[in-house]
């Protein structure tokens, strides 16, 4: 015979307790579903957007440009990379089929401008039209950069290199480079020229030939360099070194006159103006390049697509023609390429910035 196991019964107070205990858990259980529930949405959610998000950026870059594009010209308006910038950026509009708008943003050698570019979103929209001053110049002669001409832009293109010449008003007798030389040293710092600002390419050109002549010359930096191209027309400086995109109008027009080319031969649209080298500073050569840049980060094909679309304008055989009229040699060339003169030229300015003791003023 088996035996059996006597159980008490449960007191009213046990079993309120056993069906709070059961509820408790029945709750837990309800609860801990839901928590699953939301962490499966969670996981679900990401998983979908890592799967879509490629698309979604491949289709944004293949529809590039849908919307208009601003470039930041770190330089006054009317001066040469304005000028090219304009005559480029709207053959490249019209074959994309959006608007490019030209932003002057002059003022502190470029530094207000560049900045603005390296700190917009990359996504193609913002881009910079820069000459060689901001980018290989200027940084020599700041000490506190708010931006790296290296780490902070994407190159896309060189667009074009800037022939320069040595520009004088009606007022003056000047004739040559020999002439200038002459002045200044019957007169050691009595002469004035005019520069768009401290570490521009109109700065460094001239202090590089005045060192190369022996002579001495007082500065008067501009906000940029057609008001001191026009201030020279005007009569009140009376030399300037200047890209002769910025000043050709002014040359034909009669209101200046071009006394040098800073080339080393002639240039067929002012075939009779002689070269520096020839006319009074044998070996003095000098000129300046404009380049097309984007923010950081932006996207490798959208970098693509505008090099190719820079290098469409310029194979165009009316903005050939309107450049090389302006005083513009053509270019184009790749972003690695473009990146490389920048390293270089960064190098080479940085040691003559130094060695002439060259400083912001």
């Amino acid at each position: 015979m088996q035996g059996t196991i006597a159980r008490r019964p449960r007191t009213d107070c046990q079993v309120r307790i056993s069906g709070a205990i059961l509820a408790h858990e029945g709750r837990g259980g309800r609860a801990a579903v839901r928590a699953g529930e939301r962490r499966m949405h969670f996981w679900l959610s990401l998983v979908l957007a890592l799967v879509f998000l490629p698309a979604h950026h491949a289709s944004a870059q293949t529809n590039y440009p849908d919307r208009p594009i601003k470039m930041i010209v770190p330089l006054a308006a009317a001066s040469a990379v304005d000028v090219a910038a304009r005559l480029v950026t709207q053959k490249m509009a019209d074959n994309m089929g959006q608007q490019i708008v030209i932003l002057n943003l002059p003022g502190a050698s470029g530094l207000i401008g560049a900045e603005q570019v390296a700190r917009a979103e990359p996504d193609g929209y913002t881009i910079g039209g820069f000459n060689d001053s901001i980018m290989t110049m200027v940084p020599h002669l700041q000490s506190k950069m708010r931006w790296d001409i290296l780490k902070d832009f994407e190159p896309v293109s060189l667009v074009a290199t800037v022939e320069w010449g040595l520009i004088t008003g009606n007022q003056t007798g000047f004739k040559s480079a020999a002439d200038l030389i002459a002045a200044a040293k019957a007169a050691p710092g009595k002469i004035d020229y005019g520069s768009g600002g401290p570490g521009s390419p109109q700065h460094l050109a001239m202090a590089m030939f005045a060192s190369a002549a022996g002579i001495s010359l007082t500065h008067v930096p501009y906000k940029g360099a057609t008001q001191a191209a026009t201030d020279v027309a005007a009569g009140q400086i009376p030399v300037a070194f200047q890209g002769l995109g910025t000043v050709a109008a002014l040359v034909r027009g009669g209101q200046l006159r071009l006394i040098g080319v800073t080339t080393e031969q002639r240039l067929a649209q002012f075939s009779d103006v002689p070269t520096v080298s020839e006319s009074g500073l044998p070996g003095f050569y000098f000129n300046s390049w404009f380049a097309m840049l984007a923010p950081a980060g932006t996207p490798k094909e959208i970098v693509a697509r505008l090099n190719t679309e820079v290098r469409k304008a310029l194979g165009d055989g009316e903005v050939r023609r309107k450049l090389e009229e302006l005083g513009f040699a053509v270019r184009g060339n790749s972003p690695d390429e473009l990146r490389s003169m920048t390293r270089d030229q960064l190098a080479k300015y940085g040691r003559v910035i130094k060695e002439m003791g060259i400083a912001n003023e």
